[in-house]
């Protein structure tokens, strides 16, 4: 098993999926519709979370037609950039406010799901 394949990723989209998981208080993940994405490889999944069977890192999750890549797990860093902030409701009262144009109390409906 090689370090790419289980390397930790790092973590922006402010959220907390749910109450009885422990989550950090933002992931920064790319989101891609499901259709433009290609998965190779073994993962295992938990309610749409999928992570390595080896080492347990979290990879990408699926919500609804979207992919969701944790930044991580890219071998590349810098490529994208936050254009959106989901789960303010849950928001950290001691974070910085970030440089966004959109917020989202919850997840974005179908209607506003395409940034900029």
């Amino acid at each position: 098993m090689s370090q790419r394949e289980c390397r930790i990723g790092s973590a922006f989209v402010i959220a907390s999926t749910a109450a009885s998981i422990t989550v950090p208080c933002f992931t920064l993940s790319a989101i891609f519709p499901e259709a433009s994405v290609t998965i190779e490889g073994e993962t295992r999944d938990y309610h749409g979370r999928h992570f390595c069977p080896h080492c347990g890192s979290s990879v990408f999750g699926r919500s609804g037609d979207e992919i969701e890549v944790n930044l991580g797990a890219l071998d590349t860093l810098d490529q994208f950039k936050p254009t959106y902030e989901l789960w303010t409701i849950r928001r950290e009262s001691w974070l910085p406010p970030f440089p966004l144009t959109r917020r989202y109390e919850r997840n974005r409906d179908a209607s506003s799901r395409f940034e900029e």
